[in-house]
């Protein structure tokens, strides 16, 4: 029996191209076996959007919100169920899977609020004998493409300001993820979101369906979230319609720990930081700058935390979980062996098991070389590579020596001193003494090749709209 799993015009439909096997990178078992979208499906699914834009947009602000609203309840009521379901195609611990539930459900509640917060202008013309009237107009239906290391987080960011806006959308999850997508999709059907506003089509032949949205002229928005490379291609592709674009591509975030930071402190921000999702994020810290007057302490402290994680299966209440892919692995092992070659020691280490499994150990690399490899790479996996400093110039300039700009961490002592050092990153994003930068009621986003665009707080939603205004006469009396 085929599976059903192209979710269209709140109907489940199996897929045009077969079926594909969504793993869990605990025990590389198969967990079930997904319908796998073509051409057709993805058309369909903007042929639904693009029916249901029309009423939908004309929806009341405050009914949109409701049904925003009541996904979060709904998300709240189902946390350990879909904390349990993240754990499991993905591989997080399940500290890791709830905590992205509530973030992600929190993303429905604050658009929900935003949805009838939508302002615009209204002013007399400089010249005189016209009024100008500014509003606001959903840009139309979104395609909408998400990784699989936040399945939930990075469709809740995109869904709920795109809904909030009047827009209908088109979903592309990622193939290793896309059961968290599913579950999304009936929790709103039970919120009441109308058919056709909400779409789903899982496919191993990302690139297909995404050119066929990309193609079609009733699609006027992309929204990616994954890697400067792709993120690239898409845009190319969208320049050729002028399709409005936003992107949050890769990160390289520098972890930057004064002399006269809290050690302690700075070492708790570094595990969360670094190791949250076995480091598997694109906000993780990716190079870690510590001054050299405090590095072995530093060092030493985080090593002891490091070595005491427990890294197995999320069902053993373990704190690390495995990388998403045997590919994941045998790239972390080529970035460790170079580091090692280029002169970095091994200083601490957590057991992994021995398992089937795509385990890796965290890691912790003392006597880095600024120009190391694994220092320019985004690793994506747990191991902390630690380069030391003197002189503020000189961390910052190690800080911004790269083309990506997404997120970044200071912890200093001073706080002037910090703030001056946050400015100075080139980073969309910067924790000053704490190792999350992610909120929902803050703009999500990166500099230089990590992206374009924002996601979250007001201008989440504006990035799904655009702009009209009005010229008025009004001749003056």
């Amino acid at each position: 029996m085929s599976a059903n799993d192209i979710f269209i015009n709140n109907e489940w439909r199996a897929g045009a191209d077969g079926e594909f096997d969504v793993v869990d990178p605990a025990t590389a078992e198969t967990i079930r076996s997904v319908s796998n979208g073509g051409v057709a499906d993805a058309t369909a699914a903007v042929d639904a959007a693009a029916t249901a834009l029309t009423s939908w947009r004309r929806v009341a602000p405050r009914e949109r919100g409701e049904i925003l609203r009541r996904t979060f309840e709904l998300m709240i009521r189902d946390r350990d169920e879909l904390g349990e379901l993240i754990a499991a195609e993905n591989g997080k611990s399940l500290t890791d899977a709830k905590g992205e539930v509530t973030y992600s459900a929190e993303f429905f509640r604050w658009f929900a609020e935003e949805t009838v917060r939508m302002g615009g202008d209204y002013g007399t013309a400089p010249a005189g004998g016209t009024r100008t009237l500014v509003t606001h107009h959903p840009v139309g239906v979104a395609a909408l493409v998400t990784p699989w290391n936040f399945p939930a987080a990075m469709a809740a960011r995109k869904i709920a300001p795109a809904l909030a806006a009047g827009c209908t959308v088109v979903l592309k999850p990622a193939s290793e993820t896309p059961l968290t997508a599913f579950a999304i999709a009936k929790l709103m059907v039970e919120a009441g979101v109308p058919a056709g506003v909400v779409n789903i089509v899982p496919s191993r032949s990302s690139g297909e369906i995404v050119s066929t949205w990309l193609q079609d002229a009733r699609v006027r928005k992309i929204s990616f979230t994954g890697s400067t490379g792709v993120g690239q291609i898409l845009l190319k592709q969208a320049a050729d319609r002028v399709v409005n674009s936003s992107m949050e591509l890769g990160g390289n975030a520098p972890f930057v720990v004064t002399e006269d930071a809290d050690i302690d402190a700075a070492v708790e921000g570094a595990m969360v930081a670094k190791f949250r999702g076995g480091g598997q994020a694109c906000t993780a810290a990716n190079r870690l700058y510590v001054h050299a007057a405090v590095a072995e302490e530093f060092t030493a402290k985080l090593g002891a935390k490091v070595e005491a994680l427990t890294v197995g299966p999320a069902s053993d209440g373990s704190d690390i979980g495995p990388l998403i892919t045997a590919k994941a692995v045998d790239g972390i092992h080529a970035l460790l062996d170079g580091a090692v070659a280029a002169g970095a020691r091994i200083v601490h280490q957590s057991p992994a098991p021995d398992s089937k499994g795509f385990y890796f150990p965290p890691t912790v690399l003392a006597d880095v070389p600024a120009d190391a490899e694994i220092v320019h790479e985004e690793i994506f996996g747990p191991i902390a590579p630690i380069v030391t400093w003197t002189t503020d110039d000189e961390v910052i300039a190690m800080a911004n020596d790269t083309e990506m700009g997404l997120a970044a961490y200071v912890y200093a002592g001073e706080l002037q001193r910090g703030i001056r050092l946050c400015e100075a990153i080139e980073a969309g994003m910067v924790g000053l003494n704490r190792g999350l930068v992610s909120d929902p009621a803050a703009p999500f986003g990166g500099m230089k090749q990590s992206g374009i665009g924002r996601e979250g707080a007001r201008i989440g939603m504006e990035e799904f709209q655009e702009t009209q205004y009005l010229s008025v006469a009004w001749p003056e009396a």
